[in-house]
């Protein structure tokens, strides 16, 4: 049987915000993690950006019944890139797969690009669930595009999958977004 997997280095990380399980702790060589702006959207993406000197941090977990259709689905705005051979991990996967931004669909994202914090608070949940509170405040330092400002969105979240906010995340998000020296917009 082949066990088919996908990478996630944002809210797939997050085991609440799907059924793909059981999720374990993988790297993948090669790439790094960045916000980025698409045209059709105001809102940045999370995305996996090539860089040969890179370590990405992040999950894998299996395709259910090897499908791709949900998966692709829910990461309509990503390409499905092979990474089999690019991500360390102790599980039984045989192929894996990272989603991306392609490059040519993406730019740096600007003052007109916000990130959205309860998207932002769902994937540092993840993190510390998975990597620990070192794992989760390494998101900040390896993460690159802190230059779009942040939109608080906490109150009402915008984020579909949006899990419940620890006082711990909180802090952490908080104290993360400082050090980066980011602004934040009110909703």
């Amino acid at each position: 049987m082949t066990h088919m997997y996908f990478f996630g280095y944002g809210s797939l990380v997050n085991a609440a915000t799907h059924a793909h399980t059981p999720l374990h702790k993988a790297t993948a060589k090669g790439w790094r993690r960045a916000w980025v702006a698409v045209p059709e959207r105001d809102l940045c993406y999370l995305s996996a950006v090539a860089d040969p000197l890179s370590v990405l941090h992040g999950a894998i977990a299996p395709v259910p019944g090897n499908d791709w259709a949900a998966l692709d689905l829910r990461e309509a705005a990503y390409a499905r890139h092979d990474q089999t051979e690019q991500i360390d991990h102790d599980s039984p996967a045989r192929s894996i797969a990272l989603y991306a931004v392609a490059p040519e669909r993406h730019t740096d994202p600007g003052p007109d690009n916000p990130i959205l914090l309860s998207y932002l608070d769902t994937v540092i949940t993840g993190f510390l669930a998975l990597h620990g509170p070192q794992g989760a405040m390494e998101f900040f330092a390896s993460t690159s595009g802190w230059q779009a400002p942040i939109l608080n969105d906490r109150v009402a979240p915008r984020y579909p999958r949006t899990t419940p906010l620890s006082e711990q995340v909180r802090e952490m998000v908080d104290e993360g977004l400082a050090a980066q020296g980011s602004r934040i917009l009110a909703t």
